[in-house]
């Protein structure tokens, strides 16, 4: 009877390690999904930057060839007029320029800053899920030993009830 009361005891403190085990287990396995999900957002973002640096890239061969066109066109002007207004499509040309290289700055600098933040995410998602591989390991253990200790009471129980029918 003794033995029985131990291993009562026994599962109930497998019981309690056990707890809120499952719930801790979901969510970890939610927080990995999510953090896997923010990591592909920002590999999507990153990408998209980089077609727009591309994109800019390219305004800005075309504003330098229409600077060279122009540049040539004012060798032939008429009058005042025709030059003056190729002038102003140059120096807009040049301010386009400018805009674009600016704009590739900044969306650089934003590439930099998702980059950093995926490898923060990314570090974070490591701990996780080897904190979750521990975690199920631990429950896995915990089911194996109360199955062991439930085996045991089985067992402890079955003798005392061919006992008691005995006497």
């Amino acid at each position: 009877l003794y033995d029985l009361q131990t291993i009562l005891s026994e599962i109930d403190r497998i019981k309690t390690l056990r707890g809120e085990l499952p719930l801790e287990v979901q969510d970890l396995e939610d927080e990995i999904a999510g953090l896997e999900t923010r990591i592909k957002n920002f590999h999507t973002e990153i990408e998209d930057l980089k077609a727009a640096v591309s994109a800019k890239k390219v305004e800005i061969q075309n504003a330098q060839t229409l600077i060279e066109k122009y540049t040539k066109q004012q060798d032939n002007v008429r009058n005042n007029r025709e030059f003056d207004f190729l002038s102003k499509e140059i120096e807009y040309q040049t301010l386009e320029i400018q805009l674009c290289e600016k704009r590739i700055n900044e969306f650089i600098a934003a590439q930099e800053a998702k980059s950093n933040e995926v490898a923060a995410s990314e570090e974070i998602l490591q701990d996780r899920q080897h904190i979750l591989n521990e975690k199920k390991i631990y429950r896995e253990y915990l089911r194996l030993l109360y199955r062991k200790v439930q085996s045991k009471q089985h067992q402890k129980s079955w003798f005392c009830r061919h006992l008691c029918h005995r006497k």
